[in-house]
């Protein structure tokens, strides 16, 4: 059986994509920013990192998908915040993204990372977009990084 190498991937020559929505933006704006930070520290210039805004976490599938047949670009992280309500829309949008962003991986063999946040509360999705708990921004950056490594890694075989 063959082992997969470490890829020794050539941060500075990739080029990503980030689609965050914009709703509950005071959310969203955290991961974002953790995210871009992230991909920075990881070696990918700041000209390679494409940022993009949609209106609303069921719109990232579409978003990210647009993203990868327009950008010529290795993967992209969608980042969301839904909140649950009174009433059950939050349950139609989670299933709705994840699909969406699931088919993508699929469809497309380009990485997508999900960075989108399915909380009871405004405090637990604060807490989760915090860089003290551990940005989940900051997290479907490094996911996404991870995927990009191991498809350059299984070529390399």
């Amino acid at each position: 059986m063959a082992d997969i190498k470490d890829s020794m991937t050539d941060w500075s020559t990739k080029k990503v994509a980030i689609v965050a929505a914009n709703w509950n933006s005071f959310i969203t704006d955290e991961m974002l920013e953790a995210a871009e930070y992230t991909l920075k520290r990881k070696g990918i210039p700041e000209e390679n990192i494409y940022v993009s805004r949609c209106p609303g976490s069921f719109e990232l599938p579409l978003a990210c998908k647009w993203c990868l047949e327009h950008l010529e670009i290795d993967g992209v992280a969608a980042i969301g915040a839904v909140i649950r309500g009174g009433t059950p829309h939050f349950d139609y949008v989670c299933e709705a993204v994840t699909r969406g962003i699931a088919d993508l991986n699929l469809q497309t063999g380009k990485p997508v990372a999900f960075g989108v946040l399915t909380t009871d509360t405004v405090e637990q999705a604060t807490e989760r977009a915090s860089v003290e708990k551990g940005n989940k921004g900051a997290e479907a950056a490094l996911a996404l990084c991870e995927m990009i490594e191991l498809k350059n890694s299984l070529k390399s075989i």
